[in-house]
């Protein structure tokens, strides 16, 4: 059983006795595999939103609320590779973390059968980096600092480096993001130069979120100064007639 079949099977056996516990020694054997590796899934589990608890004691181990765990949400095969397609390229985005953690929990709370065929299918799909961009640097750690940088709305520090590689720390208050090919843009206002900038994600070399939390300042198409291409904003809204 591979390590996305464990992780489905887990949740489904402590649902299944739910509220009572199991513990790691018994469903390392229940899976043929060691406590640590038991321990590692479910800490995965918990860090993705399902509720697994420990409960302590000679009879403990561990139990998870059947009342609020989410029944399979019933993705068919097409839906889970649209799913995963959609959040794998976003490896390279300031959601890299966020994209994984929501991807585990699509897994999670999959039809078995499904998960499975889904699986051997996405194998099929593969992400081709064209290296179009001469440019272009790998995405640096750096990048991960700016996931929940919008929601937060914290003044960044950023240290960014311009196409001639002049680095210079800016204070921003983040406004949104872009991607254009294969890069993923900042868009803030930079205090420095007291307008709105576009920051290159494989530019930015460190990010610091400071504790300020600014009013957040409205962001018009206008304001980005693109002059050509589409530009396509992501709504979750219905549409509507």
């Amino acid at each position: 059983m591979n390590r996305t079949d464990r992780l489905y099977a887990l949740v489904e056996e402590l649902r299944a006795i739910a509220p009572r516990p199991r513990s790691a020694r018994w469903l390392a054997e229940r899976f043929e595999v060691s406590s640590r590796t038991i321990e590692r899934d479910l800490s995965a589990l918990q860090q993705s939103g399902v509720p697994i608890w420990a409960e302590p004691g000679r009879t403990g181990g561990y139990a998870i609320d059947r009342a609020h765990t989410l029944a399979p949400l019933g993705f068919t095969v097409d839906e889970a590779l649209a799913v995963t397609a959609g959040l794998g390229m976003l490896e390279s985005s300031p959601f890299a973390g966020s994209a994984a953690s929501a991807l585990r929990k699509v897994v999670a709370v999959m039809d078995e059968r499904n998960l499975r065929e889904a699986a051997e299918l996405a194998g099929r799909i593969h992400l081709l980096d064209d290296g179009s961009a001469a440019d272009a640097a790998p995405v640096p750690d750096a990048l991960a600092g700016l996931d929940g940088a919008l929601r937060s709305g914290r003044v960044l520090r950023i240290a960014y480096r311009d196409r001639a590689g002049e680095e210079t720390v800016r204070e921003v208050e983040p406004l949104g993001y872009v991607r254009k090919g294969r890069d993923w843009y900042l868009i803030a206002w930079c205090r420095l130069r007291e307008g709105v900038r576009a920051f290159r994600g494989d530019r930015i070399a460190a990010v610091e979120a400071t504790a300020e939390r600014p009013p957040r300042r409205p962001l018009e198409v206008e304001d980005l100064g693109i002059v050509y291409g589409d530009l396509r904003t992501l709504s979750l809204a219905e549409d509507s007639d």
